[in-house]
């Protein structure tokens, strides 16, 4: 038998509410400007007391039908009791016993060693709670200062438990990655990691046969606060040899004395985790119920409601771009990844044009080039949707080139026109003669003209150099700017030989 990693995640999603969970505070990143965003009621002041956030509700409803968890019909708020800096209640708000979504799944497909993998990762539970302030201590060696920032107490959470199913590190960053593109695409969370929005404690033990038939469990260490999904598989991926390494040397493991589980941090410039305490049981937080927030409960109707809203989920519709729209997994994957918007921009595009591959040759390449030159989103993008696929209409149906496509798509870029009828592609394609010559006299004279001009790219061609017509075919392409290369390369070459 081979030793078994173990991996277990609890990922803190921040919802994209108006305000916090329990006040109406503005819930926004806002580093510039510290502890503004703060009252009575999130400051954890005597006498405040706190009011649900409905919105917050919804969100992790959705959240959770999405994750296909069970939705309780009825939930309650508890106290989890703890002294920290920046929690100025010791207490946090949260859902103990009773979470508001529990016992789902995510499908994770990811590469590994070259190889295409899919699992299916269990939700233990997904349970709404406030979020706490921010320390910022002085590490540079100069001095001891912390300082606190309490804007974000109070932000509401959805934290998700998955079970300890998680077998390598690369699995858990494609989790926690596929995630993300969920709670984005449900509009439940921007998770900007930048800002906190989402983050992620890994824990992290082996299971390691021995030779009498037992398993031993090395100590399991809880990683806090990963915010990258490079940091993610590189904290697993250390800790993991540390504690292999760890237990070779002094055979320590879950049961024997004084062995608990550990809180551990991840220092991404050292590349290292670093113990800082023994981690709390639950009984020492002493959970009980808050006796200023009344239950929640949920009806079937609420929660049907919520169900119809969802639409079409990321999985979906990368299996609708593989099938239907006959793209390749890697350009699915490329629309996919870029967000909801952007796979949007993509369908209205695809609607206008009704050719999948161009489609999405053009917006992964063409647009998404424009976005990364000039820094912007897709909501941003000069040209809109109808536009390109009018403009990509015209390619499909053989009415320009894709070369005078480009040259169009150049001068809508510059103009930054607005127009979404596609109006615009039409009057380039006239402006500039752009249009497909298909009368063959045309072609014929303009050729026969070129062959007369230059007898010593005529005498090369027929002596074999086929690759010398190329000079006249852009003369060619300058005259007739709506031909076709291929056609004019292959009618310069036969009226040469015919000569």
């Amino acid at each position: 038998m081979e030793n078994t990693l173990i991996i277990g995640l609890e990922v803190h999603v921040q919802l994209l509410t108006q305000t916090k969970l329990f006040c109406g505070c503005l819930n926004r990143f806002n580093p510039d400007e510290p502890n503004t965003q703060t009252c009575p009621v999130c400051l954890g002041l005597p006498g405040a007391l706190p009011v649900m956030n409905r919105k917050a509700v919804e969100l992790a409803t959705k959240a959770g039908l999405a994750l296909h968890c069970e939705i309780s019909s009825f939930t309650k708020w508890d106290r989890k009791q703890y002294y920290y800096p920046d929690l100025p209640k010791a207490y946090q708000l949260s859902q103990y016993d009773l979470p508001i979504c529990h016992d789902g799944y995510l499908d994770v497909t990811f590469t590994e060693n070259d190889e295409e993998k899919s699992t299916r990762v269990g939700i233990i539970r997904a349970h709404l709670e406030e979020d706490a302030g921010k320390n910022s201590h002085d590490e540079s060696g100069r001095g001891g200062d912390s300082r606190i920032d309490l804007n974000r107490c109070g932000t509401p959470l959805l934290e998700i438990v998955t079970e300890p199913e998680i077998r390598s590190a690369a699995e858990a960053k494609a989790f926690l990655e596929d995630m993300r593109l969920l709670m984005t695409y449900l509009g439940v969370s921007d998770c900007n990691m930048q800002e906190g929005s989402l983050r992620c404690d890994a824990n992290v033990n082996w299971h390691i046969p021995q030779p009498d038939g037992h398993i031993a469990a090395t100590p399991i260490t809880e990683i806090k606060n990963l915010n990258t999904f490079r940091g993610v598989e590189a904290a697993i991926l250390y800790e993991a040899h540390r504690q292999l390494d760890e237990f070779e040397r002094t055979g320590r493991k879950l049961g024997d004395p004084g062995v608990m589980k550990e809180t551990w941090g991840w220092d991404a410039d050292r590349g290292q985790t670093y113990l800082q305490r023994g981690k709390e049981d639950a009984s020492d937080y002493r959970y009980f119920p808050d006796p200023d927030l009344v239950p929640v409960t949920i009806t079937d109707e609420q929660t049907q409601a919520v169900q119809e809203s969802l639409g079409e989920l990321p999985a979906e519709r990368r299996q609708r771009y593989e099938t239907t729209c006959e793209l390749s997994p890697y350009d699915a994957g490329v629309i996919i990844d870029q967000g909801p918007d952007f796979a949007n921009y993509f369908d209205a595009v695809l609607d206008r044009c009704g050719n999948g591959k161009q489609a999405a040759n053009w917006c992964t390449q063409d647009v998404q080039r424009e976005l990364n030159d000039r820094q912007i989103s897709i909501r941003e993008f000069p040209i809109t949707s109808g536009t390109l696929g009018t403009l990509l209409k015209r390619v499909v149906d053989g009415k320009i080139t894709t070369g005078s496509a480009r040259e169009i798509f150049g001068v809508l870029i510059e103009e930054e026109s607005s127009d979404d009828t596609g109006q615009r592609v039409d009057e380039l394609i006239a402006e500039r003669g752009l249009e497909v010559v298909n009368d063959e006299s045309a072609l014929v004279g303009v050729i026969d003209k070129l062959i007369a001009e230059n007898p010593k790219i005529a005498e090369d061609v027929r002596g074999g150099k086929q690759q010398a017509v190329g000079p006249l075919i852009g003369r060619a392409m300058k005259e007739l700017k709506g031909a076709d290369p291929k056609v004019v390369r292959s009618m310069l070459i036969e009226r040469i030989q015919q000569g």
